[in-house]
């Protein structure tokens, strides 16, 4: 039985905080270069408070304690993706990828455009499941792997080719990342992956409706099926001929609302 505590305000809760955290993080990210300095300093005491959150949250199975768990994790994340798009922490390359490369030499120079900030998104990730590994509350370190995981594997479809590239949310500081973006067209990867998407959001819907009504359980199972609902979601969109500015237009100035979807190659 669906439960308004248990599982419709956990769901509004993450719909919320995805919809107003990206548009955030968006508007830091296409200001202007010399804004980002206070942004990286905003973000990390964000992620230092995040952390810490999700430390103290981790020993306690109270409802409130999965709440904050979950916020600490999207803080540090957010953390993570300020660095990135500001261009602190992306990777080596940062020119376009050469129109000759292909196979793995093209992936090699793809993987270099991105390779600090995974490294940095896979070590916080391993930090986490460590430090919470015999914690009575997961749902930090949880909520923090699955993002990552989402994020990866929207990248490889990316680097692939999926019918919609929207750039639109892309600061103009990062246009070189476009050029390692494959070919508009549908791949057996981006269906398996929303496949995919959708059947771990499923199990996490049914951990949630199985939980005892009202537990921290049944919140924390369905924050984790609301992230999963809209990282299938993102992925769509991937698919579709769905704009970004559409979503998110209120956050991005004026020049980076003038991007749309990159032209087939």
């Amino acid at each position: 039985m669906v439960s308004w505590s248990g599982h419709i305000v956990p769901f509004v809760v993450t719909v919320a905080i995805w919809f107003v955290a990206t548009g955030l993080i968006a508007w830091a990210d296409n200001r202007e270069r010399h804004t980002f300095l206070k942004s990286l300093i905003v973000g990390g005491i964000g992620g230092v408070a995040g952390l810490i959150t999700i430390l103290v949250a981790s020993w306690s199975v109270s409802v409130g304690a999965v709440y904050a768990a979950f916020g600490g994790a999207l803080l540090v994340w957010a953390w993570h993706e300020i660095g990135f798009l500001t261009g602190a922490a992306a990777g080596p390359r940062r020119t376009p990828c050469p129109p000759h490369s292909r196979g793995f030499e093209r992936f090699a120079q793809a993987s270099a455009t991105v390779m600090h900030h995974e490294i940095a998104l896979a070590l916080t990730a391993l930090m986490l499941i460590s430090l919470s590994w015999s914690a009575p509350n997961q749902i930090g370190a949880t909520v923090f792997a699955l993002m990552f995981g989402l994020r990866l594997l929207s990248k490889l479809n990316l680097f692939f080719g999926v019918p919609n590239s929207s750039t639109e949310m892309l600061p103009p500081h990062l246009d070189y990342l476009k050029s390692y973006f494959g070919r508009n067209r549908m791949t057996a990867l981006l269906a398996l992956s929303i496949a995919a998407i959708i059947g771990l959001g499923g199990w996490f819907a049914s951990l949630a409706i199985a939980a005892p009504g009202g537990s921290a359980e049944m919140v924390g199972a369905t924050l984790l099926f609301a992230l999963c609902l809209l990282g299938a979601l993102e992925h769509i969109f991937l698919a579709l001929p769905f704009r970004d500015g559409l979503l998110w237009g209120w956050a991005l100035p004026r020049r980076a609302r003038t991007g749309t979807m990159r032209e087939p190659t």
